[in-house]
């Protein structure tokens, strides 16, 4: 095992356990009991907030139908965003989960090393090759973050001990693949690009049922074969040399983890695009606030931080709106600022 991940307090060595100690164990429910309150609250708040404001009884009249506006403003625009942004969120906090474990580092997330850009240039690819003014159908991100993430493998010999340089070859692939989304925009008609440029940002703007329909099965699909893999992730936890001493075939079972983590968060890109820093923040939240490896504390984590933004994208410039990606930003960035600042002060002490 890496010794300066033990060395670190802001990764203690709860955080190469799934379980941990027992007596942490009501802690961790609770914990995540809050985090799952706090997502009910905001997914209720988006629900009334808004440019045109909902009361609670407002509200409870749209759901039994009485107010004919409300109920449309409710059920047609706003709650398939709201779910959006909860599904979007689930996804890429367990996608940043599995990312920093496998690769051994805390910077390692889905839109650092090239999977959102790869699923965006997909997207884009998609709409120069076609000439449709509408986007393609969703699972062309998926396969772009799968092709985006076999890329870094190939070109950096694998993820495990070689994270780091997982890491560099991920930055390149961003590199490259955020030039080709910026090539493929500048090619294509000005009312084809305003679509591409749009879901580039991150927006929910166009969350619809007939999207939330297949990727919230294919989200399901998703994390149903992550299931039988959480053991081996346990193991995995213990260290390389650890897992094989209890017969864990390492390389099939990682390969097979990072590819689960890169279709989550290409998941997440076909209904939002790249909501940057919510993989990356949510789980350094999730296990500062839970101490192991919450893979629901990081999903609950990323719901609420895209709740948050979407909801703060409407309401703080109402009635302009920012994307959702691009207040995730603004939120992600002084979140990591506070929290590597913090953990530096643990250090030093």
């Amino acid at each position: 095992m890496d010794a300066s991940w033990k060395r670190s307090r802001w990764l203690p060595d709860t955080y190469f356990h799934v379980r941990g100690s027992p007596r942490l164990a009501p802690r961790r429910w609770g914990a995540n009991l809050a985090l799952a309150l706090l997502v009910l609250l905001l997914l209720a708040v988006s629900l009334m907030a808004g440019e045109l404001r909902l009361s609670v009884p407002q509200l409870w009249q749209a759901w039994r139908g009485e107010d004919e506006a409300a109920r449309f403003l409710l059920a047609e625009i706003r709650l398939p965003r709201a779910l959006a942004a909860l599904l979007v969120g689930f996804a890429l906090g367990v996608a940043g989960l599995l990312m920093q474990l496998l690769a051994r580092n805390r910077l390692a997330s889905p839109d650092v090393i090239g999977v959102h850009d790869g699923a965006v240039l997909a997207m884009a690819l998609s709409l120069w090759a076609s000439g449709d003014p509408l986007l393609g159908p969703w699972w062309q991100a998926l396969l772009g973050a799968l092709l985006a993430l076999g890329l870094v493998l190939l070109a950096s010999g694998g993820v495990g001990r070689q994270g780091q340089r997982a890491l560099v070859v991920g930055l390149a692939v961003a590199a490259l693949a955020r030039a080709g989304f910026e090539l493929v925009l500048s090619t294509v008609e000005l009312m084809h690009g305003s679509a591409i440029y749009s879901f580039s940002m991150g927006s929910l703007l166009a969350s619809s049922y007939e999207l939330l329909a297949p990727v919230s099965l294919a989200l399901l699909v998703l994390l149903a074969l992550l299931l039988p893999l959480l053991p081996g992730l346990e193991l995995l936890a213990l260290g390389e040399t650890q897992a094989q001493l209890l017969g864990l075939r390492v390389a099939p079972r990682r390969l097979a983890l990072l590819c689960l983590a890169a279709a989550l968060a290409g998941l997440g890109v076909s209904v939002a695009g790249p909501v940057g820093f919510v993989a990356l923040v949510a789980p350094l939240l999730a296990r500062r606030w839970l101490g192991a490896l919450p893979l629901l504390g990081a999903g609950l984590a990323g719901a609420a931080l895209t709740l948050a933004a979407d909801l703060g994208g409407r309401v703080l410039l109402a009635p302009h709106e920012l994307p959702a990606g691009v207040l995730a930003g603004m939120l992600g960035g002084p979140l990591l600022l506070w929290l590597v600042l913090h953990a530096h002060e643990e250090e030093e002490r």
